[in-house]
């Protein structure tokens, strides 16, 4: 899920426990260690983890703080998480591959493959195309506007249905004209999850699976569905829910609140063989990809530019590198690869509830290792 879950809390530092070097693999990188530390100190996350490939595709783990904050154990060096709006790259890979078999046109309207659907309150899948969803330009309002943090963690068990979710977002007006401007929308993602359903007739999950993870062998990576557990090693995931509150275990929830938008659970070793895989052509054939690279300015003073379920920043050192954000309730996560190989993912197990800067510092950490990854 993208920025809509954060809360905007204030938050204590947490005591760190230092950072941990997977012994293993290559030197740590110069930079990196330091901004995982600030992220388990003077940001307040329990534990951060940060995985980076070079162009020869030597890995390093870096670690810092602590996975379970009862038990003091580390942050697993192989763990998985829960990946966010990071699930958007998987989701648009798809789309995009059905464009490539020929089964769906871009720049047709939703309405071709979802008929009636996209109704109410300015809403219409009759001028909204598929490009539009995957970039977010459609105008559609985010349906996580109207279903809070708070409102999930009532029940968080709870299946969410993808069909009703998007119709809690038809609920309310656009936000502008089709193609007008660009504007984050969780719900894009929901309802390219039923356009993949609708043309294949099988689940959004089961089509990433049979395309994406089983072929690339992507092991810890999974669509969950309505399973609130995570496979495999695992930090605890941890929200805090107010001033300083507590930190509150949210580590067992059902991801299907997030579906297409974010509900993914992944690890740093499968998401730098996915983002290789797909930036080397291994995905989608080269005009499809090129779509995918087509950016369009988000307005931020940072140089963020966002294609088709794919962003692209500028890295300090020079160039670009491309990826995503995801927060999804109890982790946050950023990937990003350069076309010549580079790979980093950083994650940390608390959101929302961190400082300000707890954003700033993992986007940090990402550049820092691209750039002194040789």
């Amino acid at each position: 899920m993208g920025g809509a879950l954060a809360m905007g809390l204030a938050v204590g530092a947490l005591a760190g426990t230092g950072v941990h070097r997977s012994p293993a693999v290559a030197a740590e990188r110069p930079g990196a260690s330091e901004i995982l530390q600030r992220l388990t100190t003077d940001d307040g996350v329990p534990g951060a983890l940060l995985e980076v490939r070079d162009r020869q595709g030597r890995r390093t783990v870096l670690t810092s703080g602590v996975g379970d904050i009862r038990s003091g154990a580390p942050v697993p060096r192989d763990s998985s998480f829960r990946i966010g709006s990071v699930t958007k790259i998987f989701v648009a890979t798809t789309v995009l591959q059905l464009v490539g078999e020929h089964r769906v046109a871009l720049d047709a309207p939703v309405e071709r493959y979802l008929p009636g659907v996209i109704r109410g309150h300015g809403n219409d899948g009759r001028r909204i195309t598929v490009r539009q969803l995957l970039q977010h330009t459609s105008g559609l309002p985010d349906y996580l506007d109207y279903v809070t943090p708070q409102d999930i963690l009532k029940d968080p068990l709870a299946h969410h249905d993808l069909r009703e979710m998007v119709d809690i977002a038809l609920g309310h007006r656009r936000v502008f004209k089709p193609g007008e401007k660009w504007d984050y929308s969780n719900t894009n993602y929901l309802v390219a999850g039923l356009l993949i359903e609708s043309v294949t007739g099988r689940p959004y999950g089961d089509e990433i699976s049979r395309r994406i993870i089983e072929p690339l062998g992507l092991d810890a990576t999974s669509v969950p569905g309505d399973s609130p557990a995570i496979p495999g090693p695992h930090p605890r995931g941890y929200v805090r829910p107010g001033d300083d509150a507590p930190l509150l275990d949210v580590t067992e929830i059902n991801p299907s609140v997030a579906g297409p938008g974010g509900g993914m659970i992944s690890n740093g070793t499968d998401l730098g063989r996915f983002m290789r895989a797909l930036l080397g052509g291994k995905l989608l054939h080269p005009a499809q990809l090129r779509e995918m690279m087509k950016t369009r300015s988000t307005g931020n003073a940072d140089g963020r530019a966002y294609g088709l379920g794919l962003e692209s920043r500028p890295l300090p050192c020079g160039g670009v590198y491309w990826g995503h954000t995801g927060d999804m309730l109890g982790f946050e996560t950023v990937t990003g690869a350069t076309a010549d190989g580079r790979q980093a993912t950083v994650m940390a197990n608390l959101d929302p509830g961190g400082s300000d800067a707890q954003d700033a510092d993992m986007e940090t950490a990402v550049q820092t290792a691209l750039c002194d990854a040789s």
